[in-house]
C-alpha cells in the first residue's frame, strides 16, 4: 500500500515533467519553422515520448499493485490491514483522482462503512472527509452519495464515540458542498445531537446546526434586507430561540450553548444585541419576542456569560475541569471585564422591566456572580451600583418565592467584597434591608405571641411568613448573628408546639431560619476557642432545636416534616464532622425516630403514589422520587459518617433488591462507605440484615421452607452483597471471615427441638454459602475447621432434606480444599491465614494444649524457615481440629456453651496475636460476637 502511494507521487512528478516537456516542445516547434535544422526539436520530442512511456509503465504497475494487493487485502481478516488499505485508498483518491476517484474504487469505502471494527469504519469516514471537503471531488461522487447517505447518517449513532464524531463532521462537509442531499427529517434528527453527553459529538452537531440552519437562514434574510452585522446576529438569535423552543428540551439550554460555543462565539458573546432585543418595545409584532422567547433569551444570556467566565463544560460533559492555556485565561479575563462594563448599566434596566416575572428575575440576578468587581471601583460606576442595589431591594420587598429570595441573597454576597470600595455601599444597603425586615418580624411576632394566631388577621400571618422567608434566605448566605434571630424564631416555634395553632407556611421558614442561625453560631466555636458559658449555651440551643425537629417529624404536612428531617440530619452531620466542643451524637430514641421516618416516607409507597402511577403523571412521580432520594441520601450520610450506629444500616440494606431501580446507587454507596470506615462492623451489619430477614421468613413460613419466594429473595440479596466485595479477596478477607463466623454461630445458636433434628436456623448456612467464593483457599480451611466445632461428624453424615443446608455449606468450603493445593499456596497467604484470620475463628479447646502453650509454640515457630513453619502450622491446626472433634458434644447441649466460651476467649486471642502483626496489618472488631 505504501509502495503504491510512493508510485503515485512519482507519477505526479512525471505529469509535471510531461507538461513542461510538452510546452517546451510547442515553443521549439514554432521556432523550428524559421530554422533549417530541428535537432533541438527532435531531442525534446524524444524526451517527451520517454516520459510518456515511463508514465504508462508506472500506471500499469500501479494497476497491478491495486488489483493484486488492495483488492485481496481490503477485507483481510486482520483489522489493522483493512484499516491501512482504506486509509491509503483515501490518499490515492485525493492525490490522483482521475484514476481512483470513481465509483469502482468508491464502492470499497462504502462497503467498509459496515465493518465490525470501529477503527476501519473510522478510517472510511476520515477518507471521505478529505473528498467531500473539495467541491471538485464532490461532482464525481453523486452515485456514492445517494447510495451510502443513509448509512453515514446512521453512523452518528455508532457505539464508538470517535466514529460518531467523524460521521457528524463528514455530514457537515456534505451539507456544505452537496445540495439537497440531506432531507429535512435527516437534519432534524441530526440537530438533536447538540444535547448529547459526549462533548466532541455535541460540538460537531453544533457546527452542523450553525452552518446548516442558523447561519444559512441569517444569510438569506440579510441578502434580502441588506442589514448590518448587528441585525445578522439578531436574526441568528431569533432562529436559535425558535429552534430551542421547538426542541422541547427546555432544561438543557446550557448544553446547547456549550455545543455552539466553539464555532459561534461571535454572536453568543454579543450581549449588547441580546440586551437590546430584550429592552426594545414590542411595537413591531413581526420582530418582537413573545414571553417564552424572552425567558429563553435571558437563560441564553446567563448560559453564555457562565461559559465565557468559567470556560468549563457543563455537568456531564467531561469528568474534570478544563485546564486553560495562557491565551484562554487572557480571553476569559477580557470577557469578564466586557460583561461587567455592559451589564453594570444594563442589568438594573432589565430588572426594572421584568420585576413582576420571578423566573426572569431569578436568572438575571445570577449575573453579578460573574462580574469583575474591580471594574466598579476603577470605572466610577457608583451610580450603576446604586441603581442595581435599589432594584434588588425592590425585588426582595415584592417577591416571596424562595428561588427569587435566594438569588437576591447571593447577589448581595457577590457584590460585597471587603477589599473594594463598593463593599461599604453594598453592606450599608444590606444592613438597612435586614434591619427593616427584623423590625417588621419583631413587631408581628409580639402580636402573635400576645393575641394568638386565631385572633390575628390572615393578612398579618401571611405577611409574617413572607418576612420569615426573606430572613431565612439571607441568613443562609450572610451572618446575621448580631440580630439574634435564633431566639425570636425559637419563641415562635415553641409557641406553636405548645398551642398547635400556627399555620405551616409560618413554621416552615421559622425552622429554616433557626437552622441557619444555629449554624452561624456554631461556626466560630469550631474555628476559635470560646468560653465555657458560650459552649453550654450553644449545646442547650442545639438540644432545643433537635427537640423542635423531632416534634415535627410526625406532622401531617409533608413539606414541614421533610424540612424538619433534613434540618435535623444536616445539623447532626455538621456537628459530627466539625462540631468541636459542640459535637452531638444522636441517642437511641432519636435514631429510632429517624429510621422510622425513613421507613415510612421513603420505602413505603402510599396509595397516593399508586394512584399517580396509574395516572402516569410522570412529572409528579419524578418529583416524589427526587424527594425520597434526598431523604434517603441525607440519612445514609449519617450512617457513613458515624453520626448514628452502623447497625441501623441493616434496615436500609433490606430494601436493596426491592428498590434497586430507585435507590440502588445510594444504598450501594452507603455500603461502600461503611466498609471503608470499619470492615468488621460493616460485615456484621450485613449478617445482621440477613439474620433479621431470615427470622421474619421463619416466623411466616417456618425453618423447613427453603423453596419459598421469600427465602429465594433473601438468597438473591446475599448474592448481591457478595458481589459488592469485588475480586480482591485479600482486601476483604477479614470482612468475609467475620461474616462466616457470625453466620455459623447464628445457625447453631438455637438447639434442636428433638434428637436427630437440625437446629432451627440451619438453613441460614445456605445464605452464608453465597460468600464462600470470596474466601481464599487457606481461609476456607479455617472456616471449615470452625464449622466442625459446631457440627460433628455425625451431623455431616446425615442425608435428610432438613440437613441439606449443612451439606451445601460444607461443600462450598471443601470444593478447593485438597491438601496439595493448600501446601502449594503462597507462603505469605499461609502466614496471613494463621495470623490475621484465625483470631476470628478460634475457640477454647476442651482438651489439649492451653492458650499459653499454644502461643509459645506459635511464637517459636515464627522464627523457623517459611516451609517448615507452614508444615507446623497445618500440623498444629490438624491436631487442634482432631482434639476439638473428639470433644464436641451433640449440638443441643454444646452449641450454646461454645458460643458463650467464644465470647470470653476472643479478646484474649486478639491480644495473643498482636505480636504477629508484623506479618499483616489487622482490622480488629470492636465486638466479635
Amino acid at each position: 500500500m505504501k509502495l503504491l502511494t510512493a508510485l503515485i507521487r512519482v507519477v505526479l512528478n512525471l505529469d509535471i515533467s510531461i507538461d513542461n516537456a510538452q510546452r517546451l516542445f510547442k515553443v521549439e516547434k514554432k521556432r523550428a519553422a524559421f530554422k533549417r535544422t530541428n535537432s533541438r526539436l527532435e531531442q525534446l520530442d524524444k524526451k517527451r515520448k520517454e516520459l510518456q512511456q515511463k508514465h504508462q509503465e508506472m500506471e500499469n504497475l500501479m494497476e497491478v499493485l491495486f488489483k493484486g494487493t488492495f483488492v485481496h487485502r481490503y477485507r483481510d481478516v486482520v483489522s489493522e490491514i483493512r484499516a491501512l488499505c482504506i486509509d491509503e485508498l483515501g490518499i490515492w483518491m485525493r492525490m490522483y483522482p482521475k484514476t481512483y476517484l470513481n465509483d469502482s474504487c468508491l464502492k470499497y469505502i462504502g462497503w467498509m462503512l459496515y465493518d465490525k471494527v470501529p477503527e476501519v469504519r473510522l478510517k472510511c469516514l476520515v477518507a471521505l472527509q478529505g473528498l467531500y471537503d473539495n467541491k471538485d471531488h464532490v461532482s464525481k461522487m453523486d452515485l456514492f452519495t445517494i447510495r451510502f447517505k443513509d448509512r453515514i447518517v446512521s453512523m452518528t449513532l455508532d457505539r464508538d464515540h470517535d466514529v460518531c464524531v467523524q460521521a457528524m463532521k463528514l455530514l457537515v462537509y456534505i451539507s456544505q458542498n452537496c445540495e439537497d442531499v440531506l432531507t429535512s427529517e435527516d437534519c432534524e434528527s441530526l440537530y438533536q445531537f447538540v444535547y448529547a453527553a459526549h462533548r466532541p459529538l455535541a460540538a460537531a452537531a453544533g457546527e452542523f446546526l450553525y452552518k446548516r440552519h442558523l447561519n444559512q437562514l441569517a444569510r438569506e434574510q440579510i441578502s434580502l434586507h441588506r442589514k448590518e452585522e448587528i441585525e445578522h446576529n439578531a436574526i441568528q438569535l431569533r432562529a436559535l430561540l425558535t429552534f430551542f423552543s421547538n426542541s422541547k428540551l427546555h432544561q438543557h439550554l446550557t448544553y446547547l450553548v456549550d455545543s455552539l460555543w466553539d464555532c459561534t462565539t461571535g454572536f453568543l458573546k454579543d450581549w449588547h444585541c441580546m440586551s437590546t432585543i430584550l429592552l426594545q418595545k414590542g411595537n413591531n409584532q413581526q420582530t418582537a419576542l413573545n414571553e417564552s422567547q424572552k425567558s429563553f433569551l435571558i437563560e441564553l444570556i446567563l448560559a453564555s456569560v457562565r461559559q465565557a467566565v468559567e470556560g468549563h463544560p457543563p455537568v456531564g460533559r467531561g469528568s474534570a475541569k478544563k485546564v486553560l492555556s495562557t491565551k484562554e485565561k487572557r480571553v476569559q479575563m477580557e470577557d469578564s471585564v466586557r460583561i461587567t462594563e455592559h451589564f453594570a448599566g444594563t442589568l438594573p434596566l432589565l430588572l426594572a422591566k421584568f420585576v413582576p416575572d420571578p423566573d426572569k428575575v431569578t436568572n438575571l440576578l445570577q449575573l453579578p456572580q460573574y462580574f469583575d468587581m474591580d471594574v466598579y471601583s476603577a470605572g466610577n460606576m457608583d451610580k450603576h451600583l446604586e441603581a442595581l442595589l435599589k432594584q434588588i431591594q425592590a425585588i426582595v420587598e415584592s417577591h416571596s418565592a424562595p428561588e427569587v429570595l435566594e438569588a437576591c441573597s447571593k447577589a448581595y454576597r457577590s457584590l460585597s467584597k471587603e477589599n473594594l470600595e463598593s463593599h461599604v455601599q453594598v453592606n450599608l444597603s444590606k444592613t438597612q434591608l435586614i434591619e427593616q425586615l427584623v423590625g417588621t418580624f419583631s413587631q408581628k411576632l409580639e402580636d402573635i405571641l400576645q393575641e394568638g394566631a386565631e385572633h390575628c388577621a390572615a393578612e398579618d400571618v401571611l405577611s409574617l411568613s413572607h418576612v420569615l422567608r426573606r430572613l431565612a434566605a439571607f441568613h443562609n448566605a450572610h451572618n446575621l448573628t448580631q440580630w439574634d434571630l435564633y431566639q425570636k424564631t425559637a419563641q415562635l416555634v415553641s409557641f406553636d408546639i405548645d398551642q398547635s395553632c400556627l399555620p405551616v407556611q409560618l413554621i416552615l421558614p421559622a425552622i429554616q431560619c433557626c437552622y441557619y442561625a444555629l449554624l452561624w453560631k456554631v461556626l466560630p466555636v469550631m474555628e476559635d476557642s470560646c468560653p465555657k458559658e458560650v459552649l453550654v449555651s450553644l449545646k442547650t440551643q442545639v438540644t432545643h432545636f433537635c427537640q423542635f425537629c423531632r416534634h415535627y417529624l410526625n406532622h401531617q404536612d409533608q413539606s414541614l416534616r421533610e424540612q424538619a428531617f433534613m434540618s435535623l440530619c444536616d445539623l447532626l452531620l455538621f456537628l459530627r464532622q466539625r462540631g468541636g466542643g459542640v459535637s452531638s451524637y444522636a441517642d437511641s430514641t432519636m435514631q429510632l425516630e429517624l429510621l422510622s421516618f425513613v421507613q415510612r416516607h421513603v420505602f413505603q409507597i402510599d396509595e397516593r403514589n399508586t394512584k399517580l402511577k396509574t395516572e402516569r403523571d410522570d412529572e409528579l412521580i419524578l418529583s416524589s422520587l427526587h424527594r425520597r432520594r434526598s431523604l434517603l441520601a441525607v440519612y445514609c450520610k449519617l450512617i457513613a459518617f458515624n453520626a448514628v450506629e452502623m447497625s441501623a444500616a441493616s434496615e436500609i440494606y433490606k430494601q436493596y433488591m426491592k428498590t434497586y431501580n430507585d435507590f440502588g446507587d445510594i444504598i450501594k454507596e452507603t455500603l461502600s462507605r461503611t466498609r471503608q470506615n470499619n470492615r468488621i462492623e460493616s460485615a456484621i451489619t450485613l449478617v445482621l440484615c440477613l439474620q433479621q430477614l431470615y427470622q421474619k421468613h421463619r416466623e411466616l413460613h417456618g425453618s423447613t421452607t427453603q423453596n419459598s419466594l421469600s427465602f429465594t429473595n433473601i438468597k438473591e440479596l446475599a448474592r448481591r452483597f457478595s458481589l459488592t466485595f469485588g475480586m480482591d479477596h485479600v482486601k476483604c478477607r477479614e470482612s468475609v471471615a467475620m461474616m462466616h463466623k457470625q453466620g455459623i454461630e447464628f445457625a447453631f445458636r438455637e438447639p434442636a427441638v428433638e434428637e436427630g433434628q437440625p437446629p432451627p436456623n440451619l438453613p441460614f448456612l445456605i445464605l452464608i454459602s453465597e460468600f464462600s467464593s470470596k474466601l481464599l483457599k487457606a481461609d476456607k480451611r479455617l472456616v471449615s475447621g470452625y464449622l466442625q466445632r459446631f457440627a460433628n461428624e455425625q451431623m455431616l453424615l446425615y442425608r435428610g432434606a432438613e440437613w441439606h443446608p449443612l451439606v451445601v455449606y460444607n461443600n462450598s468450603l471443601q470444593d478447593t480444599l485438597d491438601e496439595d493445593s493448600s501446601y502449594n499456596g503462597s507462603s505469605v497467604s499461609q502466614d496471613i491465614a494463621s495470623s490475621s484470620i484465625s483470631p476470628y475463628l478460634k475457640r477454647k479447646p476442651s482438651h489439649g494444649v492451653g492458650l499459653e502453650e499454644e502461643y509459645s509454640s506459635e511464637h517459636m515457630n515464627s522464627h523457623r524457615p517459611v516451609k517448615s513453619r507452614k508444615r507446623l502450622i497445618f500440623e498444629e491446626q490438624a491436631s487442634r481440629d482432631s482434639i476439638s472433634l473428639q470433644s464436641v458434644q451433640p449440638p443441643k447441649k454444646q452449641s450454646q456453651k461454645n458460643i458463650e466460651d467464644d465470647e470470653d476467649i476472643v479478646e484474649v486471642d486478639m491480644e495473643i496475636d498482636k505480636e504477629q502483626e508484623n506479618v499483616v496489618t489487622m482490622i480488629m472488631p470492636s465486638n466479635s460476637t
